[in-house]
């Protein structure tokens, strides 16, 4: 479309930006520093704190996250002009989108025409709808409309179009056969979509853990205290996001009323120039991270080194530092929480109960309805064959975006009520919290399947005749979903937890900014006499009215779940609204996986042979 500058940014911008990412870097990473100490400092606490007892009854699921990966032709709108034309399009394990000439060159291992990580993108499938985002983002005053270039969108309607909006990034236009093809598309992007912006959030890593509370501390000095969907993505990307979004007022006001051309021509010239400084500050951001890499192994192996021998007394210190602090910030913050926090918090605490009791009554049917259908198989005499192809779609569930979008839709439904209760709080991440939903029922999902094939692996010997093997699959089911039952009221439970405080904790943080401040300057010098990296009185501060906040919360949750063993099994939560251990090398074995071939694993194929001969028979 038309508008498009020749050179989008030239020497100067390239060097302008450079500059802003050195600043944002230089300005960041000593919060980064601090709260890697702090991180390492809770990981040693906990490991020498006293153990609590294993709760999940579910095997853990040893395959990591991944999306099944999907290819096919569409016919993408690209090119200068702009014109329809056939590609063939392949989405990769790791959530890459890449597209290529034809079939052939994808087959024979050629270079794609270009690739792009899914991170912060929307999948609409409206043209109409993706129309009216181009008039909003280059909107004009009655009588500027022009009469110029043709716009390509408008004269050739397309039936089945994947439209692919980011803010900051280039829209990817896409088109499908039919409306088959574009819903598999649709389901399958938005699998990327989700997997390539919860890596962090995923990862029980100290460095990832420092790295997002550094994000959030980092923005708190700019004056941005509410959560919102900026921590979607690589920790590159997530600075990227950060910095895209102070220059992005400065951008428009330079930039749009130098543009010419139809509305919508100026909107994607529009979003052509956004691209261009998008590239340029992430490729900056993930140069200043690699250049801190070898500085923060470092680190981190020197607060190993210095904090674990000194453990008891830092955490001495710490204890005698937050008494006397609590004892000044106690009533103003029970006076926020009372009068400004209490009226919404059943409220939002309800809606987040509901929404994921939806999700895993929903995962609960469709785990049900699996194993009832191996149960049907092996009552059936089935061969072999078919036997096996039905215990390799059983392990694939968790994987299956058309099988799994029932579960995902029960997260997404209830997001427009949700952010009208938080926004008033300053929280704008329901993207985030509606994708940690789906995660949560993704990961429930794959370790009930995990724990079905290696029970049933127990209990199924060659000595058994088809009716006698359904029913040791019968009991098997029965023990499976008691599991499930358990583990998914305890992950709800900690779920809701950890993000109503990621709803109110930066509110109240905001509210008590200025009244605090002087106590909090007096207390200063006596936090850095410890001389420990990893107490800050930022940090300290936080954890106050964190725990006063938590306080309320485990009330709300006992009022709205019974009074159980809801606040012992709190007290072995983790802060982070996502806990899925076992990924913190996720994106290296992804590059080594290949995802299409998901049936080697040994969870799929140690239960097809277990059935007598009769029952395999081909």
């Amino acid at each position: 479309m038309g508008g498009r500058p020749s050179s989008p940014l030239d020497k100067q911008q390239q060097q302008h930006l450079k500059g802003q990412v050195d600043t944002l870097l230089r300005n960041f990473l000593p919060c980064y520093r601090g709260q890697l100490a702090a991180s390492v400092l809770q990981q040693i606490s906990q490991e020498l704190g006293p153990r609590e007892p294993a709760r999940c009854q579910l095997m853990r699921s040893k395959k990591l996250p991944r999306v099944r990966e999907h290819r096919g032709p569409l016919t993408q709108l690209g090119g200068h002009p702009p014109r329809w034309q056939p590609i063939f399009c392949v989405l990769r394990g790791d959530g890459r989108l890449e597209w290529f000439s034809h079939r052939e060159e994808y087959e024979n291992g050629g270079h794609p025409l270009g690739s792009m990580a899914l991170t912060g993108y929307t999948v609409l499938t409206s043209q109409r709808e993706y129309l009216r985002l181009l008039d909003t983002l280059c909107p004009v005053s009655s009588g500027e409309r022009t009469q110029g270039e043709s716009d390509p969108l408008l004269e050739m309607p397309v039936h089945f179009p994947l439209f692919l909006q980011h803010p900051f990034r280039r829209h990817l236009c896409f088109s499908a056969a039919t409306g088959e093809v574009q819903r598999a598309w649709r389901l399958a992007l938005q699998g990327g979509i989700r997997l390539c912006g919860t890596v962090l959030q995923r990862s029980q890593a100290p460095a990832a853990r420092a790295f997002l509370d550094a994000v959030r501390l980092y923005r708190q000095h700019q004056g941005h205290f509410g959560d919102d969907d900026v921590t979607l993505g690589s920790d590159a990307e997530v600075l990227t996001g950060v910095l895209m979004r102070e220059l992005l007022p400065a951008l428009r006001a330079q930039t749009l009323p130098g543009l010419r051309g139809a509305s919508r021509n100026r909107a994607w010239a529009w979003t052509e120039l956004l691209d261009a400084v998008h590239a340029a500050v992430l490729a900056g951001a993930s140069a200043g991270l690699r250049a801190f890499q070898p500085e923060k192994d470092e680190l981190l192996a020197v607060l190993e080194k210095t904090i674990r021998p000194d453990v008891d007394q830092i955490l001495r210190q710490r204890g005698r530092l937050v008494g006397r602090l609590q004892v000044e910030v106690q009533r103003p913050l029970e006076s926020c929480l009372r009068g400004k926090v209490d009226a919404q918090l059943s409220l939002v605490t309800q809606k987040l109960l509901s929404t994921t009791e939806a999700v895993l009554l929903a995962v609960q049917s469709l785990l049900a309805q699996g194993m009832d259908r191996l149960s049907r198989h092996l009552r059936g005499s089935s061969s072999g064959t078919q036997l096996r192809k039905e215990v390799y779609s059983f392990g694939e569930m968790p994987w299956d975006p058309e099988l799994m979008q029932t579960c995902y839709c029960e997260a997404e439904r209830s997001q427009g009520r949700l952010g009208q209760l938080v926004v008033p709080f300053g929280f704008f991440g329901t993207q985030s919290l509606v994708f940690g939903a789906q995660d949560l029922a993704q990961q429930l999902m794959a370790d009930a399947v995990a724990t079905f094939l290696h029970l049933a692996d127990q209990c199924l010997t060659t000595a058994l005749d088809c009716t006698q093997a359904a029913q040791r699959l019968e009991k098997v089911r029965g023990r499976v979903l008691k599991k499930f039952q358990s583990d998914g009221s305890s992950a709800q439970r900690k779920f809701v937890r950890g993000w109503l405080l990621c709803i109110f904790l930066p509110f109240a943080l905001r509210q008590l900014e200025e009244g605090c401040k002087v106590e909090l300057l007096e207390f200063e010098g006596d936090v850095l006499a410890v001389g420990s990296p990893a107490l800050t009185i930022e940090g300290i501060y936080k954890d106050i009215v964190q725990g006063v906040l938590l306080q309320k919360i485990d009330g709300e949750l006992k009022k709205a779940l019974g009074a159980s063993d809801v606040s012992c099994m709190l007290d072995s939560c983790s802060e982070a609204p996502w806990d899925q251990t076992g990924v913190d090398e996720e994106a290296e074995a992804q590059r080594r996986t290949c995802p299409g071939q998901p049936g080697s694993s040994a969870e799929v194929q140690r239960l097809c042979p277990l059935p007598p001969p009769g029952t395999l028979r081909r």
